[in-house]
């Protein structure tokens, strides 16, 4: 389904290695495929490990020279500095995105003009990141704490938001004092290794953040499993973050994990439906239902399922599919081919086990990899559609008598990322919301995000939480030091 392009029309990159923009060592490139034309547009290299080794020396010498000696308020100064850049051309980085992944080039612009805030944010935590002096029983001896980066990070990031999951690691690893190397997605490379370039103008020593791009999983692979990495940052599937935590693991580096979802969205009968039937469209088919969050399991009170069921089905059915640049767009392109492909199998899934279509179960025909949002009712648990993250445009509704029913079904998967509770009754809403199994609930509203409010899951939906104050702690060691000061001598054989 991919058209050629002449490679003369195509935009070129590079890999940015210790500063320097430069190809893969392997001369290979491949195309970067716009999913709105599903023809290519960008040429990038195709990185190997030698380049993923090449990237991690640079960054470990970063590390160990001009980028280590930075004070944290000089550290700061930079992290705030990178923001104004961010800032200036986050119309270019939004473009960038919409080309690569196919997501509306409205929504990318506000993701763009948000991640500033972010770096701002940890910007103004790196000099306060303070250890402690700790009382002790010992009337000799001094002790106190000091928190030192955890060194070189590899940060693996998806296809579906490219910049702004980086920032989610990147922000916190800057002001901790650590170093980079960035594997982004095989289908969307182009805003990482252009963001790569302005950390040079904004000041930053070589080394400190390198991007290599590369097709297929060997890229990925040799970074998570290189020896001289400290910390593994990944956000995508739950089965490859399996994968990459398995490889960490074997060299003893630590690691976090923002994986999958299969997030419900409870409204209960004294819900507004009006609003409920707003954030059910928000959770599942904006961003084309890819996003981690997304609320793609509508679990609605029997008496008022087939008013709600009514409310979203005509709303999905007027939803304005097309060119994601086109500010009348609601709903871009799956994001690329294999993705493509695996939504139309679910289509087909649940026809085959008994699901009745309310609206699309199809392809919509506008070129590209466009599908139809798509509501399937008379669903069980059991279905493909339920129970697996389809990560595109598609709503399981399902019904509850009662509470304990509803909070049974939410918690009913392996996932444990988000969830919502739509009601009026103050008590219930917070009530369920503590009783969901889950990283974040948003009553009365879905998918907002904050840099200082940690994002993360649960059970298979990951390890470790991204934003907030206590994201800085993931990305630095305790140190404890212990000072003698009477100048005595003790027993070596006695444990002091």
């Amino acid at each position: 389904m991919t058209a050629t392009v002449n490679a003369a029309e195509l935009q070129h990159f590079s890999l940015l290695i210790d500063g320097d923009e430069v190809p893969s060592v392997s001369g290979r490139t491949y195309d970067s495929v716009d999913p709105y034309t599903a023809s290519g547009w960008a040429c990038v290299p195709d990185g190997t490990p030698d380049d993923i080794d090449r990237a991690v020396r640079a960054a470990r010498a970063a590390l160990s020279g001009p980028w280590g000696a930075l004070t944290p308020a000089a550290r700061g100064r930079l992290i705030w500095r990178l923001a104004e850049l961010i800032e200036r051309d986050a119309d270019e980085l939004a473009e960038l995105e919409v080309r690569d992944g196919g997501k509306l080039l409205r929504e990318m612009s506000g993701q763009m003009r948000s991640l500033p805030d972010y770096y701002r944010y940890y910007a103004g935590m790196a000099d306060k990141l303070e250890g402690s002096v700790i009382p002790t029983d010992k009337p000799n001896f001094l002790v106190y704490t000091r928190h030192e980066p955890v060194g070189v990070v590899a940060a693996i990031t998806p296809w579906n938001s490219p910049l702004l999951l980086l920032t989610w690691k990147l922000a916190a690893g800057l002001a901790a004092g650590c170093t980079f190397v960035i594997k982004p997605s095989d289908h969307t490379p182009t805003s990482s290794l252009a963001f790569a370039k302005l950390f040079a103008e904004a000041g930053f020593p070589p080394g400190v953040v390198n991007v290599v791009s590369g097709w297929g999983p060997e890229t990925g692979a040799a970074l998570a499993s290189h020896p001289d990495v400290d910390k593994v940052a990944f956000t995508g599937s739950t089965e490859t973050g399996i994968k990459v935590g398995q490889a960490a693991v074997a060299n003893m580096t630590r690691f976090t994990l923002e994986l999958g979802g299969k997030s419900a969205q409870i409204v209960f009968a004294d819900a507004d439906l009006e609003a409920a039937a707003n954030g059910v469209i928000a959770g599942v088919f904006a961003a084309t239902g890819q996003t981690c969050l997304a609320g793609s399991r509508l679990l609605v009170h029997e008496g008022v399922a087939e008013e709600l069921v009514q409310r979203v089905v005509a709303r999905a059915a007027s939803i304005v599919l097309g060119d994601p640049r086109d500010p009348a767009t609601e709903m871009g392109p799956v994001s690329n081919g294999p993705q493509y492909e695996k939504v139309l199998s679910h289509f087909a899934s649940a026809r085959e086990q008994g699901a009745t279509i309310a609206y699309g179960g199809e392809p919509a025909e506008l070129g590209g990899f466009f599908v139809k949002p798509t509501v399937l009712t008379d669903v069980s648990p059991q279905m493909r559609a339920v129970s697996e993250e389809v990560f595109g445009p598609v709503l399981t509704v399902s019904t509850f008598a009662d509470e304990d029913e509803a909070v049974a079904a939410a918690n009913s998967t392996p996932f444990g990322l988000a969830g919502s509770v739509w009601t009026k009754d103050v008590h219930r809403a917070h009530r369920v919301a503590a009783r969901i199994h889950a990283g974040t609930v948003w009553i009365n509203s879905y998918r907002t995000v904050a840099p200082h409010v940690p994002f993360g899951g649960m059970g298979a939906s990951g390890i470790g939480r991204e934003n907030g104050i206590d994201a800085v702690a993931d990305f630095t060691e305790t140190k404890s030091v212990w000072v003698e000061l009477s100048g005595a001598t003790r027993d070596p054989f006695t444990l002091g």
